[in-house]
C-alpha cells in the first residue's frame, strides 16, 4: 500500500526547501506524492516551482495586497480544510516557520492527520523574535508527529521540550538544493546581474526584509550600508530587494543613486545560489542564507539581535551583528580589512548536513508508516531519538 504524502508550502524560502524532498518523494516507490502551495508568496514562489519543474496539484492563491497574519491563518486554515477532507493524505509536511506552516500544520491536526516538520527544533528562546516565526516554529512543534531536525541541537532543543517521539536527525534540505544549483561558469539570467563585474571589486550581498526589521532598523541598516561602500571603493553592494513595499520604497529613496549600490529585482534560486558563490560577504536577516552561505564557505553578518541558528556561530562561520549602525559599520569594515579572519570564516565546516537529508525524511516516513521496517538507530545514515 502506498503512502500518500501531501507537501503543504507558500513561500520561496519554503520552496526551496521542500522541492528537493517532493522531488525525492516523486521518486520513491512506495510513495504518491502530493503538493499544495497557498501562494502566501505568489510570484517569488512561482520561481522555484518552475526551476525545480514542479506543478502544483493545489494553488490556494491567496496572496493579495495587504495581507495581515491574521488573513494568511485563517485563509490557509479553512481552504486546506477543505483540501484534506477531500484527498485525504495520510502524511501532511510542512517546512519551517512561517504563517502557512502553522496554519497547515492546524488544519491537518483537526482532521487528525499525522504532520511532519521539515526543519523542526530551530529556537532563539524569544517568542517575539523573529516575529511570528518563532511562535510558529513552537506551535507546529506541538502539533506535529514526525520532526525532522537539521542539527543535534535542534534535536536537543525538542527534547528540552518534552518532545521525545519521533524525532529525527536529518540534515537540512536547503544543501540537497544546492547540489542542483550551483555551476561552474554559471551565466547569470538576470541581465543586471550579468552587467556586474566581479573580478574587480569586492562583492557584498545584502537582504534585509524581516518584519521585526522594518522602519527605523532598516533605516540604520541602510546608513550603514552607504557608509560602508562610501569607506571602500572596491566594494559594490548587491541587493535584491523584496517585494514589500515598506522594503523597496526605503531601499530605492536611500539607496537607488550609489553607483555602487545595485538594486535588483528578488531572483531566482539559480541566480541567488551562485550569486552567493561569487560574493565576499554576506550581510543578511534571512534564516536561510545563514545556511546557505557557510555550506558555499562564504562568511555571514546576520543583521539581527539573534538567531534560531546558532551553530554556524558557534562554529566560526556566521556572526549576528545587531541593526544598530554602528555596530554594522564595525564589524564590516573589520572582515573587509582583516584577510585572516575572513580566511577563517570561510573554512569552516558546514554545519547543516551532507545534502542526503530528504533521503533521511523519506526514510523516516516509511519507518514510521510500516510495521517492520529495519530501525532508524541501527543505519548510521539517520539518528531516531524515539524515546
Amino acid at each position: 500500500m502506498s503512502i500518500k504524502v501531501m507537501s503543504v508550502f507558500g513561500t520561496r524560502p519554503e520552496a526551496i526547501k521542500m522541492l528537493p524532498l517532493v522531488k525525492r518523494i516523486n521518486s520513491t516507490e512506495g510513495f504518491i506524492g502530493k503538493v499544495c502551495v497557498t501562494a502566501q508568496h505568489r510570484e517569488m514562489l512561482d520561481q522555484v516551482m518552475t526551476y525545480f519543474g514542479i506543478t502544483a496539484d493545489y494553488d490556494l492563491n491567496l496572496m493579495h495586497h495587504k495581507q495581515t497574519l491574521t488573513t494568511i491563518t485563517t485563509n490557509v486554515l479553512t481552504k486546506l480544510n477543505e483540501i484534506f477532507i477531500n484527498d485525504r493524505p495520510d502524511i501532511v509536511l510542512v517546512q519551517g516557520d512561517t504563517t502557512t506552516s502553522f496554519a497547515g500544520t492546524l488544519a491537518a491536526f483537526y482532521q487528525q492527520i499525522p504532520v511532519g516538520h521539515v526543519e523542526a527544533g530551530l529556537r532563539t528562546s524569544n517568542i517575539y523574535t523573529p516575529f511570528p516565526e518563532e511562535a510558529n516554529r513552537r506551535l507546529t512543534a506541538q502539533l506535529a508527529t514526525l520532526h525532522f531536525c537539521p542539527t543535534e541541537l535542534n534535536v536537543q532543543n525538542l527534547l528540552k521540550e518534552n518532545i521525545t517521539k519521533h524525532v529525527y536527525k536529518t540534515g537540512n534540505t536547503i544543501i540537497d538544493a544546492l547540489n542542483t544549483t550551483i555551476h561552474e561558469n554559471y551565466i547569470f539570467k538576470d541581465l543586471k546581474l550579468r552587467q556586474i563585474n566581479f573580478t574587480t571589486k569586492r562583492t557584498i550581498l545584502l537582504t534585509v526584509h524581516r518584519r521585526e526589521n522594518l522602519g527605523q532598523p532598516l533605516q540604520q541598516i541602510f546608513s550603514a550600508i552607504l557608509t560602508i561602500v562610501n569607506a571602500f571603493p572596491d566594494i559594490q553592494i548587491i541587493y535584491p530587494v523584496h517585494k514589500n513595499p515598506a522594503v523597496s520604497n526605503t531601499a530605492h529613496n536611500l539607496l537607488g543613486k550609489h553607483p555602487r549600490i545595485h538594486l535588483l529585482d528578488p531572483l531566482d534560486v539559480e541566480d541567488m545560489h551562485n550569486l552567493l558563490k561569487k560574493s565576499y560577504i554576506i550581510l543578511t536577516d534571512s534564516g536561510g542564507l545563514q545556511e546557505e552561505a557557510p555550506a558555499l564557505g562564504k562568511p555571514v553578518l546576520v543583521l539581527r539581535t539573534e538567531t534560531e541558528r546558532p551553530e554556524a556561530v558557534k562554529a566560526g562561520a556566521t556572526r549576528v551583528i545587531g541593526i544598530e549602525t554602528s555596530k554594522i559599520i564595525k564589524s564590516t569594515t573589520q572582515l573587509l580589512t582583516s584577510k585572516t579572519e575572513h580566511i577563517q570564516m570561510s573554512q569552516i565546516v558546514n554545519s547543516y548536513g551532507d545534502g542526503h537529508a530528504s533521503e533521511r525524511i523519506c526514510q523516516a516516513i516509511t519507518h514510521y508508516f510500516k510495521t517492520n521496517p529495519p530501525p532508524p538507530h541501527n543505519n548510521s545514515t539517520l539518528a531516531n531519538y524515539t524515546r
